[in-house]
């Protein structure tokens, strides 16, 4: 963490700036030391260059489990393909020149894969995990002079209000046990004229009939380890049996979502290793969450309205999004 960092830090309890006791330095970077408040009362550990403001273990367990075994795989630097930058584009509708030297919170960063586009196009970007997968970002990106990682708890954000121009969580909000006050807490995170995007696994009809709905009720309770040792084993012939499916003249397209798997075939731009290795990843993201809340599209626009945002969209480019702008007083 750089020392000038420790002006945009606060304390998630009061609100209240922090100083640093004890640093250890590296390369003019803090690589170890205790941020503590005015009065003394709070301390928050720096290791390993990253503050941390919760516990070691928490309901976000399994995402630190998978981020650090797979913290490669969905990074567009390492796959090859742009399916990130892909994502994170049509997701967001912003443009790569207005990110330039601003700064952006990335809430629920996993391993990476989002932050390192913002990385690219020049924005300072605070990218914030619960788990243990800032660990995994850190291994990823830490290279890049303009990130900070921070782990922290959305629900107790350890930053000013008002502070970004940009605000993104793609892909976590629906994994956290209030998906209401989780998105509540980012809007007041804008600067005036500022712009958020979420994005949500989508509740309808058809989604409550995938599987993994029917075995989650077991397999989130199970140990997380065990259950990646037993995906481990079953997801090559699942993929297999998903794929038999798909070639059923009509019907395959339905039958193949039938089996627990996740297929990417005519999706993706995956060699068969990599198919491989993501239909792992995202069989156990879909399987081991604690929480697993999709949400309805007037449930999103409801919120967006609710936090004053305007110009306020809610789409499915990929999964359920809603993006909106915070009022600039001087424009609107």
């Amino acid at each position: 963490m750089r020392p000038e960092i420790l002006k945009i830090l606060r304390c998630p309890e009061t609100g209240g700036q922090l100083r640093l006791e004890e640093p250890v330095f590296t390369d003019g970077c803090i690589r170890s030391g205790v941020l503590v408040t005015e009065n003394g009362q709070h301390r928050y550990i720096v290791k390993d260059f990253i503050p941390r403001f919760v516990s070691t273990s928490n309901y976000a367990d399994n995402f630190g489990m998978q981020w650090n075994k797979f913290r490669r795989t969905q990074l567009d630097s390492y796959s090859g393909h742009s399916i990130s930058a892909d994502r994170f584009w049509r997701s967001t509708g912003w443009n790569s020149k207005d990110l330039m030297g601003k700064w952006i919170l990335d809430a629920g960063c996993g391993a990476g894969r989002f932050a390192e586009i913002a990385l690219q196009c020049g924005a300072h970007v605070i990218a914030l995990d619960y788990s243990s997968a800032v660990d995994a970002c850190y291994d990823n990106l830490g290279k890049y002079p303009n990130l900070t990682i921070v782990q922290g708890d959305i629900y107790a954000l350890p930053f000013p209000k008002e502070f970004f121009s940009f605000v993104y969580s793609l892909g976590v909000l629906q994994h956290t046990p209030d998906v209401t006050k989780a998105f509540a807490a980012l809007p007041p995170m804008l600067s005036p004229g500022g712009d958020l995007c979420v994005d949500f696994y989508e509740s309808s009809i058809k989604s409550k009939l995938l599987p993994k709905h029917w075995l989650r009720p077991f397999t989130k309770h199970m140990d997380k380890k065990k259950l990646f040792t037993l995906l481990q084993a079953w997801v090559p012939k699942l993929l297999t049996l998903s794929r038999f499916l798909g070639k059923v003249p009509f019907l395959g397209k339905g039958l193949k979502r039938l089996v627990p798997v996740a297929n990417y075939d005519g999706i993706l731009p995956l060699s068969e290793e990599q198919h491989l290795e993501w239909s792992l990843l995202d069989t156990f993201d879909w399987l081991a969450p604690e929480f697993d809340n999709p949400q309805k599209a007037s449930t999103v626009m409801k919120w967006l309205l609710k936090a004053n945002l305007k110009q306020v969209e809610v789409l499915r480019p990929v999964h359920l999004v809603g993006r909106g702008r915070k009022a600039d007083a001087f424009r609107d």
